[in-house]
């Protein structure tokens, strides 16, 4: 009996690996189809419910394909890693190690961070707190709605490949949000994702050869031409 109950439990067992395994096929052919798809034509989610807030099967299944490494340039110059930001000074560049706020409050400390953050894979996090930055300061409602749609399909969707970790909790505070979208509909989840990046990717950042380099060369005296 005990043997016989065991068989049906395997068998069960192999029949669910066998229906993840088809969905997840099923949602990675839909997906590159959707690539392929003109912009014009082009959408985040394979169901009507732009905000993912539905109980959509598509919405349930995670491949490990979503996480796409992108492409990146290394480069021996340490200042030329944030040649997107302005140049920082010395004394700039210095003041970052003394806590995460400093780092962030300049422009050419943010802009230097998000490319280490490219180079671990998790540019996303700092995309994401600059999107809710702009966001705060927009006080059109037809905008502001706009964008948060726009946060939302980049950020929040389990479908975006920038998709952003954020906790079971968070997310229940978004999409009760997403009901009436704010220019704050994302504040706890930008809180959580600069808590994460503080504790987590800033301390890596202070020990990193990216960041020593660039103290090296901002410390290097002008040669005459």
């Amino acid at each position: 009996m005990v043997t016989h109950m065991g068989s049906e439990w395997l068998e069960k067992r192999k029949r669910q690996m066998q229906v993840h395994q088809e969905a997840a096929a099923t949602v990675l052919h839909a997906r590159d189809a959707m690539r392929k798809t003109p912009p014009n034509n082009a959408s985040n989610a394979c169901c009507f419910c732009w905000c993912c807030c539905c109980s959509c099967s598509c919405l349930t299944v995670r491949s490990d394909e979503e996480t796409v490494p992108r492409g990146i340039e290394r480069r021996t110059d340490a200042l030329a890693v944030c040649d997107d930001s302005p140049k920082p000074t010395l004394e700039d560049a210095r003041s970052w190690s003394m806590s995460f706020e400093r780092l962030m409050k300049s422009a050419a400390g943010r802009g230097c961070f998000r490319q280490f953050l490219r180079t671990e894979f998790s540019e996303e996090n700092m995309m994401f707190w600059l999107a809710c930055e702009e966001l705060k300061k927009e006080t059109n409602k037809t905008v502001v709605e706009e964008k948060v749609r726009q946060v939302y399909e980049d950020f929040i969707s389990i479908l975006s490949p920038k998709e952003v970790s954020l906790d079971s909790r968070v997310r229940e505070v978004i999409n009760r949000n997403m009901l009436e979208p704010t220019s704050h509909t994302f504040e706890d989840a930008q809180k959580q994702i600069y808590t994460l990046m503080q504790r987590d990717s800033y301390p890596r950042y202070m020990n990193s050869s990216a960041y020593t380099d660039l103290l090296k060369d901002l410390e290097e005296p002008k040669t005459e031409p």
